[in-house]
């Protein structure tokens, strides 16, 4: 597995390791709780996965287009410097819809595997540099931009999972 994502896999465990029923459904009002952050990566990971696997089934290259400069200051922000805003609305398809925090955390570890190698034959196929598909808030990204992306995306999500945690914790002592 990519170093990247092999950092974000032990993170994951890491973030999870000893939940318990109430630690995957507590949440502050308005704020996802851990299974739906789960659930969350889970279609993420997945999303990449497939959008590449349809892509290589069809034997075309890659299907991307020319980046704006908007978008290249986000993949500049988010990609090169490690940074993702919050407070911004998750596109619709990966949104989660209420799957229990175990089911979503084996999802998301499945996936994750999934994607590390439609990545990995993306990059074989097509090449190291290349853009090997678009990211619709993104723009155009090389393999190893998306590595780093979800390693970004997958960070600052856990570091959410991990204060709700922590708070409750903290309450208790």
């Amino acid at each position: 597995m990519n170093r990247w994502l092999e950092r974000l896999r032990t993170e994951i465990g890491q973030a999870t390791a000893g939940l318990v029923e109430a630690d995957w459904t507590r949440a502050p009002r308005g704020s996802w709780c851990a299974a739906e952050i789960m659930e969350h990566l889970a279609k993420s990971y997945g999303s990449t996965a497939k959008m590449l696997e349809l892509s290589m089934a069809a034997g075309n290259r890659p299907q991307v287009k020319p980046g704006s400069f908007s978008q290249a200051f986000k993949r500049l922000v988010v990609v090169d410097l490690g940074f993702l805003p919050g407070g911004l609305q998750a596109p619709f398809p990966v949104l989660p819809q209420g799957e229990a925090g175990p089911v979503a955390l084996q999802r998301t570890l499945a996936n994750l595997t999934r994607m590390d190698k439609a990545i990995a034959a993306a990059e074989e196929h097509w090449g190291g540099k290349a853009p090997i598909a678009m990211h619709m808030i993104l723009g155009p990204m090389s393999a190893a931009q998306w590595r780093k992306f979800h390693y970004v995306h997958g960070h600052h999500h856990l570091r959410q999972l991990r204060r709700r945690v922590r708070r409750v914790d903290q309450s208790v002592a």
